[in-house]
């Protein structure tokens, strides 16, 4: 049985797959209602049963807060695929190109959906 906060964290990946954004774990985190912990860990945890509950999400449009994904990882050949650039970041990561300009802006929305 999923926990109450990787359903939250289920619904607000659906949300990014409509907006073909990103999120940060801080920021999903904090719209889920929930701290994403030291260095991520709560949100590390719910993403492990997001993938196992929720295949079929796009699971690896959440990235740590500071951007870097490990290479060779899955997450990483899932955003080529979908059309991300990346580009090597040391040597044992890979960081997103441009990666402000694909983080998701809740609060931007919210706004522009008052303004109609």
């Amino acid at each position: 049985m999923a926990s109450t906060r990787a359903e939250e964290v289920a619904e607000i990946l659906w949300e990014l797959k409509r907006a073909e954004k990103l999120g940060t774990f801080s920021l999903i985190a904090r719209r889920a209602g929930f701290s994403a912990g030291a260095n991520g860990r709560a949100m590390q945890t719910c993403m492990r049963t997001v993938r196992r509950d929720w295949p079929h999400l796009q699971w690896w449009r959440a990235i740590q807060d500071d951007g870097l994904i490990e290479n060779d990882s899955e997450q990483v050949e899932k955003l080529r695929e979908a059309g991300f650039e990346l580009e090597s970041a040391g040597d044992d990561s890979t960081s997103i190109n441009e990666l402000d300009a694909h983080i998701i802006s809740w609060e931007a929305e919210e706004a522009a959906e008052e303004t109609e």
